[in-house]
């Protein structure tokens, strides 16, 4: 099941993958919103191969899942892997420039079934594919919103 959104930002292009690819504030947010995050690669630097390993309460069940950073293109594209007991998941997040202080963040991301029951579990999301892209959209409005504010402070 893909998943797509684009969010406007009153950011200028290098600004705004800064702010996507500043990997500790987002781990401080997730952490914030009850979800254990542990780096698992030694990379100082943001770029391909950093990985983490994350574990969270998901419909009153824990799960975990492994992210990878595959792709790490500065200013303009991060690509992440994720494998999680039910799921692989692929997140793409693309900064697109519209002037010199706009910028459009293009976020992705692509769930595929693992087993069986995930793919019936998909097969029945997909009845409420509109009411799912609208909260889809939402939360990375509310996650750009959370990042960037936290940037400003």
């Amino acid at each position: 099941m893909k998943f797509s959104t684009r969010q406007d930002t009153d950011l200028s292009p290098e600004y705004l993958f800064d702010v996507i690819s500043d990997f500790d504030r987002l781990e401080r947010l997730l952490t914030r919103r009850g979800a254990v995050v542990r780096r698992v690669d030694p990379a100082s630097e943001p770029g391909a191969g950093m990985a983490w390993l994350i574990n969270f309460d998901w419909r009153g069940k824990a799960r975990h899942l492994r992210l990878d950073v595959t792709r790490f293109d500065r200013p303009e594209n991060i690509s992440m892997e994720g494998v999680s007991d039910m799921f692989e998941v692929s997140l793409d997040m693309t900064v697109i420039a519209l002037t010199r202080t706009r910028a459009r963040l293009q976020f992705e991301a692509d769930i595929r079934p693992r087993s069986m029951k995930a793919r019936l579990l998909l097969q029945t999301a997909k009845l409420g594919k509109s009411q799912l892209d609208r909260k889809f959209a939402l939360r990375v409005a509310e996650l750009l919103g959370d990042v960037t504010r936290a940037a400003a402070a």
